[in-house]
């Protein structure tokens, strides 16, 4: 079991449910516009948000919005110091830093002494698009082994100064140096670790590279926080990360959506039929598992073990429970049935 951290009043690590982050997209500096979209991100199902602050102006923002913000926030530091001091001072959760990209020794314990005084823990954030220079020409290129003495590195260096509130993120976007550096790390040290593929590119190419990444990590029992990093609206990352979660069996709420791949003896529009109920059931928290199925020859039988289904014949339909039909409607008052039947569930 790894160490547990508190980011606000999220326990991260120490055997807490995997927490799902996510990161604006929004200026810091423009509070109204974040404050809605953490909002959005709120209702979703985001844990922990993370906000960019590359400047004082931002600094000043972020101050603004953690007074109203519905989630902890996270302030993402790269190169100056006083901007983690200033975020920490303005009702930061956490700091992301790289300490090895803020200066010398003497600033980084500037940046400790503040989140020890305020009990706020930091994220070292390793990325394989940002390895320090001695270890890249030591190993050639970003390596899962570079990855993790760059964490060791800078875990030493926090420990140096008694800091041990932190959990560390080695990101890459390949997806076999990210899984093989998280395995590596936790074999050898119990920080918690935030895990995710970074820049994984188009929609489609990202969320298969994060859920190959991520939820090989979470099959081996390693992760205590995830992102999906998309090219796409932060509400969007969240729906992944709970999909993936459920798929790994790790998360129960919220519907488990089965179908079939359609074959010649479907005669519905299959396809746009399974759309209509995944975005009716988008944020529908029960813990059922829903069928839509092409054809009754087969659809109750092959998804007899799903709460409740419906499968489709040429004009009308029927709806099931636990494999048993319960209903025989006309095609176009299946949907509208179904989702009475769930809401009634």
């Amino acid at each position: 079991m790894t160490r547990q951290i508190l980011v606000g009043d999220v326990p991260i690590g120490g055997g807490a449910p995997v927490v799902i982050q996510s990161m604006l997209n929004t200026k810091t500096t423009d509070v109204t516009g974040s404050l809605a979209q953490l909002r959005q991100l709120s209702a979703a199902g985001c844990q922990v948000a993370r906000l960019a602050v590359p400047n004082m102006e931002a600094a000043r923002g972020f101050a603004e919005i953690c007074k109203e913000s519905p989630l902890p926030l996270v302030a993402d530091i790269h190169f100056d110091y006083k901007l983690a001091i200033a975020a920490a001072e303005g009702g930061a959760s956490k700091i992301r830093i790289n300490p090895g990209n803020i200066g010398g020794e003497d600033r980084v314990k500037a940046v400790v002494d503040v989140c020890k005084d305020k009990h706020i823990p930091i994220r070292i954030g390793v990325n394989g698009g940002s390895l320090e220079k001695e270890l890249l020409e030591k190993y050639g290129h970003p390596t899962a082994q570079a990855l993790v003495e760059s964490a060791f590195g800078h875990l030493e260096l926090l420990e140096k100064f008694g800091f041990y509130d932190t959990c560390v993120s080695m990101k890459s976007s390949t997806v076999p140096t990210m899984v093989a550096a998280c395995r590596l790390f936790r074999e050898k040290c119990d920080y918690p670790l935030h895990i995710g593929v970074t820049e994984t590119g188009p929609v489609k190419q990202g969320l298969i590279k994060s859920a190959m990444g991520i939820g090989a990590l979470l099959l081996d029992g390693i992760g205590d926080t995830i992102r999906v990093s998309l090219t796409d609206d932060p509400v969007e990352e969240v729906y992944a990360a709970k999909d993936i979660l459920k798929a790994a069996g790790l998360r129960k709420e919220g519907v488990n959506i089965i179908s079939c791949p359609t074959c010649g003896r479907t005669r519905i529009d299959l396809i746009g039929l399974v759309n209509q109920v995944d975005a009716a059931l988008k944020n529908c928290e029960k813990p059922i598992t829903v069928a839509v199925m092409g054809c009754v020859v087969n659809g109750p039988g092959e998804a007899r073990e799903a709460d409740i289904g419906i499968a489709g014949g040429d004009g009308w339909g029927m709806i099931f429970e636990k494999g048993v039909q319960v209903d025989k409607l006309p095609y176009e008052q299946l949907l509208p049935a179904l989702l009475d039947r769930i809401d009634r569930m």
